[in-house]
């Protein structure tokens, strides 16, 4: 299985800004599709977004359009979720998960999680 590290969590202020790191170890992401899911406390995972291995990106949670996004590089074997306008709904473990199509596919990798916290 794809070995994922996330990473770059911690404490955004309300309309603050947080970009979180999913890094490959072992295998090359060029080939995936990487998506990143949030569980709040107390509530289900939940898919966020997700990118295609051609680039293209799918929203799974329309509260975060236009304040998230998420881009590749390949070289580095990285995926970033970079999240702006943050909102305190917003506090959740993040995991990033490896699949073959951002739709109709199993996440079979994820990561260990980073939290994020969004407080005053």
């Amino acid at each position: 299985q794809l070995q994922l590290v996330d990473s770059g969590g911690g404490l955004a202020q309300p309309g603050g800004s947080l970009r979180l790191s999913c890094a490959a170890s072992g295998f090359t992401l060029d080939y995936y599709a990487i998506g990143w899911f949030r569980e709040a406390p107390g509530k289900e995972r939940e898919g966020v977004l997700c990118i295609s291995d051609s680039e293209g990106i799918t929203y799974y949670l329309d509260s975060v359009k236009g304040r998230f996004t998420i881009s590749r590089d390949n070289a580095k074997n990285t995926v970033y979720l970079q999240m702006n306008s943050l909102k305190p709904e917003d506090t959740a473990d993040y995991y990033c998960a490896a699949a073959q199509f951002c739709e109709g596919s199993w996440f079979d990798s994820w990561g260990q999680g980073t939290q994020v916290t969004v407080s005053s």
